[in-house]
């Protein structure tokens, strides 16, 4: 206990010499700035696990205002991930998510290399932990999509994408040599060409407290890398809505779905089911399929500028082609804190706790996640 004391003492010592009680005062201040000045929050990055060893980096967003005197023009967000490991994997993550003078554009990209280890479980929306298989997996993605407001409330775009995956099984034998269902183990490389139709009428782009948000977007694969690269299309479909119950309270829902069509369609390209944006509680990858049909509702409680308080379910589900059933839908619940660094702009750092389903002769399926920005 001495030495608990102690060090914590030192440590505000070393705070106070540096001046850094003024940033701790000001980071859990109530007052809002409004100037609309930029703001920047990092989040370091550090875990172990007996497959990559230490990992360890830095992830931040930093976030502005492109007509800091237009009130109506939404914050320009960017956001990045950088992290290495004892065991010489890898993750560079760059995002842009950008608003224009008048919101005339809005400006999506990312740029992703990496080389991760991940558990693979087969096809389907019944794998079995038992089959778990460990694969690394080497990534280069490139996305890049413009919108234009046309009408009020309405923004039509255009989209490019390319991907390239390769891929090493730590242990043959397993899932993912043996599965004749398993399509495209020597990986490969797909470029998308897009549109996309967009209605939002929400009051803000990162925490909406009104509004609807509803996005369809089509992507088409053509045979341009030839071989058994993927050729085919995707769409997507996704709704947000938000009511504000009371003072401090918003209830939101979200739903999306995905398909993907194609002759054959290789495995890291089927929908995954479970990230830390919907169906949270699942190892991303743990269901994959030729399409996804997911929908949450959080109940969103904001204490004061600073801190909020969130819970929220849902369900959802992988099928195949002609193979959909409500009966296999999977339960995804749970809650979480909120810690708003930037009140102004509405961003902030969330911690998740959330449960899944438990399957026979398996632990319930569980995941913890901490992130910058809201879920939806």
């Amino acid at each position: 206990m001495r030495k608990i004391l102690l060090s914590t003492t030192l440590l505000l010592s070393t705070l106070h010499g540096f001046g850094q009680m003024k940033l701790i005062k000001r980071m859990l201040s109530e007052d809002v700035d409004t100037t609309r000045k930029a703001s920047f929050m990092p989040l370091p990055l550090l875990r172990y696990s007996q497959e990559i060893g230490l990992e360890f980096g830095i992830g931040g967003l930093y976030s502005t205002y492109l007509d800091k005197k237009d009130t109506l023009n939404r914050s320009s967000n960017f956001s990045t991930v950088l992290s290495l490991s004892t065991k010489s994997t890898y993750n560079v993550s760059l995002k842009g998510d950008v608003w224009t003078k008048h919101n005339a554009y809005h400006l999506i990209s990312e740029l992703r290399f990496r080389s991760m280890p991940f558990d693979f479980f087969g096809i389907g929306n019944q794998t079995l932990e038992a089959n778990k298989d460990r694969l690394v997996q080497r990534q280069i993605r490139a996305f890049f999509d413009v919108e234009k407001n046309i009408l009020p409330f309405f923004y039509t775009g255009v989209s490019l994408g390319f991907e390239n995956y390769n891929f090493k099984d730590k242990v043959p034998g397993g899932i993912y040599d043996t599965d004749p269902a398993v399509l495209g183990q020597n990986g490969g490389s797909v470029l998308f060409l897009g549109v996309s139709q967009t209605y939002d009428t929400r009051n803000s782009n990162n925490y909406p407290t009104k509004g609807f948000f509803g996005r369809v977007s089509y992507q088409y694969a053509p045979n341009v890398f030839g071989g058994n690269d993927f050729t085919g299309s995707q769409i997507k479909v996704v709704v947000r809505n938000f009511w504000p119950l009371a003072k401090k309270f918003v209830l939101g829902v979200n739903g999306i779905y995905y398909t993907i069509q194609s002759k054959s369609t290789p495995f890291y390209l089927l929908p995954q089911l479970g990230n830390d944006e919907i169906m949270r509680g699942y190892y991303s990858g743990r269901y994959r399929d030729e399409n996804l049909l997911a929908a949450q509702t959080e109940l969103r409680y904001r204490y004061n500028n600073r801190f909020g308080l969130v819970a929220f379910g849902g369900g959802g589900r992988v099928f195949a082609n002609g193979d959909f059933s409500f009966k296999q839908f999977k339960p995804s619940y749970g809650a979480g804190v909120r810690y708003f660094y930037d009140p102004a702009k509405g961003l902030s750092v969330r911690a998740d706790y959330a449960v899944g389903e438990k399957r026979p002769n398996e632990a319930r399926q569980s995941g913890f996640y901490l992130s910058l920005a809201e879920a939806f």
